[in-house]
């Protein structure tokens, strides 16, 4: 990551594509599949192009949704392993949805909550893409299957859709400048001591 004399190179410009197209197939897949999940909801279908238009895309758009978590997998998986410090971030949590991060214990380039999130879009996007299956082509698989592939894709679905809101809120109302950062893909050396003290400590000792 380069640095220049009050700024920090935090994501790469691959990185960034990769999570924006994730985030904007998610909200298409999140609106449709809700529509498609209850008859209250149906009426998002109409939004996102009529029924047939959502139940068309909405698989097609699952397989895309997968390849970019791949993409990203393979971007941030040396990153996201959850050691000692992790663990010990986790049982002082309260402290960091309270934006107190004096006495935390030091995040390394992605905190123990973003880890988390990581490692469940990967499991539930695995998940979502073998459920999908039976769903998408219902005639080629028995009903227990079906019923079975309906309860695992809405358990994971639903998983999914309350990490990212809290994800959400996270970097938008209490961790100010993390959406900057996801655009422009630099911090101040500030924020990254603030924030994420070890990673910066690490960013340091190369230059």
């Amino acid at each position: 990551m380069k640095t220049d004399g009050g700024s920090i190179q935090r994501y790469t410009v691959a990185e960034r594509i990769t999570h924006w197209l994730i985030a904007i197939v998610f909200v298409y897949l999140m609106l449709t599949g809700l529509a498609l999940f209850t008859p209250h909801l149906f009426w998002l279908s109409s939004v996102m192009g009529g029924p047939t238009t959502s139940r068309i895309w909405h698989p097609i758009l699952g397989l895309i949704y997968v390849l970019f978590l791949l993409r990203m997998f393979l971007n941030w998986r040396r990153d996201m392993k959850i050691d000692a410090g992790d663990k010990a971030w986790l049982n002082d949590v309260k402290k960091y949805i309270r934006n107190e991060d004096e006495g935390l214990p030091e995040a390394g380039r992605f905190n123990a909550g973003q880890k988390q999130l990581f490692w469940l879009q990967v499991i539930a996007g695995l998940l979502l893409l073998l459920s999908g299956i039976p769903l998408w082509f219902p005639e080629s698989f028995g009903e227990a299957l079906r019923l079975f592939a309906i309860l695992v894709h809405e358990i994971a679905a639903l998983s999914v859709i309350g990490g990212i809101i809290v994800h959400v809120y996270m970097g938008a109302a209490v961790v100010r400048g993390s959406v900057r950062a996801m655009l422009s893909g630099i911090v101040t050396r500030s924020w990254a001591k603030t924030h994420h003290p070890k990673w910066y400590r690490e960013i340091m000792s190369r230059e």
